[in-house]
């Protein structure tokens, strides 16, 4: 038969929320440290699902098959050295030499410091340029007078196809303006603030040009490493003076996951520290409820009571503070999560295991918390708990 002596559950219930209305601000600092410690778990989880999110948004605007070839003179630059790209690799479907230099662009009365870009047609179709207005540079360009303006550029400018801007002492006649391309940690120059040229026309701006790197674009991202290792090979044999580095997407983004794996270890340190003094405060107000209540809990054992009534009265307790600090830090949490990612520019997400965690480990270390005020009060004899000194 089932045991029907004792309260209810729903007596037990009220009962512990009257004793938490009774506590008054203690029981407001015990959520607080709960809700400080669920909000931290909800938060980290979030941040880094964000992360994630966003690595994965910058590998897709890094180009999963670009390569990035740095060549350094070991000694004094010597002019122009244009390597020759052709018949680099199967697994290299373009290349193009880069030249970068910095200059004044003038146009209608306004003028902006800028970076020039001195490269070839094949440029862009390693970089996957799209033209915004006008066309991009063709190889029947290579002796004109024809530059390409950045997006961001132009509308500072006020650029349009058919102006014509003055760079140094020459006038330069703009052929098109590139879309929007954003940033890539992988270039040394926004693409969206620079202006584009040909290679052979970087002469009227810089008197020894240097080319300083090689972008190239492989077949597929599966080859990418054996590409990478071929474009190295072919720069190295034609230009023994240089030292030449190939970098790849992949490994600025391992650098990444590093130090976000990093982060997120310290952030869990940091929200493991909020759920411990979270549970210290359930654990201390508890106890003192404990303390205050002695003649309460004799009497009721005394009356009949048993033992197991008395702990779960005082569990409940610490089980409902576990509960309304874990809803309202996981709140709490998610809010300052999508904070976070908006401030950072990262697209807004929820990682679908954060609120469930966040909560759970509350929910853990609030009933660990207060198992051993419970189990302390379900101790005491009627005879000690009604004993004043």
């Amino acid at each position: 038969m089932p045991d029907v002596y004792g309260p209810s559950w729903s007596h037990r219930f009220s009962e512990a929320l009257f004793n938490i209305r009774l506590m008054g601000r203690r029981a407001w600092l015990a959520l607080l440290g709960i809700g400080v410690g669920c909000a931290a778990v909800v938060a980290l989880l979030n941040m880094g699902h964000g992360a994630a999110q966003h690595a994965r948004l910058l590998f897709e605007g890094l180009g999963s098959e670009l390569m990035v070839a740095e060549l350094s003179h070991e000694g004094l630059a010597g002019g122009l050295t244009e390597p020759d790209l052709t018949g680099v690799s199967d697994l290299v479907k373009a290349a193009a030499p880069v030249v970068v230099a910095a200059t004044r662009v003038r146009l209608k009365g306004r003028q902006v410091d800028a970076m020039v870009i001195g490269s070839r047609e094949e440029l862009a179709h390693v970089l996957q340029l799209r033209p915004g207005e006008g066309r991009l540079l063709s190889q029947y360009d290579g002796r004109a007078l024809h530059v390409l303006v950045g997006n961001q550029l132009a509308a500072q400018l006020g650029a349009r196809s058919g102006d014509r801007l003055q760079m140094g002492q020459y006038v330069f006649d703009v052929i098109g303006v590139m879309a929007r391309t954003g940033d890539n940690p992988l270039l040394p120059v926004m693409l969206d603030q620079a202006v584009l040229m040909p290679l052979s026309g970087i002469r009227r701006l810089v008197p020894a040009p240097e080319v300083g790197l090689v972008l190239a674009r492989g077949r597929d991202s599966q080859s990418l490493a054996l590409a990478a290792e071929h474009l190295g090979a072919h720069l190295r044999a034609q230009l023994p003076h240089h030292d030449i580095t190939v970098r790849l997407p992949i490994q600025l983004l391992e650098g990444m996951a590093g130090q976000s794996r990093m982060l997120a270890w310290l952030l869990s340190g940091f929200a493991g520290i909020a759920l411990l003094l979270g549970g210290v405060g359930v654990m201390n107000v508890m106890l003192m409820s404990v303390g205050e209540r002695r003649r309460e809990i004799g009497l009721r054992l005394a009356l009949g009571a048993r033992a197991r009534d008395i702990g779960w009265s005082f569990l409940l307790e610490a089980l409902l503070l576990s509960c309304t600090g874990a809803v309202c830090g996981a709140v709490a949490g998610i809010l300052a999560g999508w904070l976070f990612a908006w401030l950072s520019g990262w697209p807004p997400s929820i990682a679908p295991a954060s609120v469930p965690s966040g909560i759970a480990s509350s929910l853990f270390a609030g009933l660990a918390a207060g198992l051993y005020p419970a189990l302390g009060a379900a101790r005491l004899l009627p005879v000690e708990a009604l004993h004043e000194d």
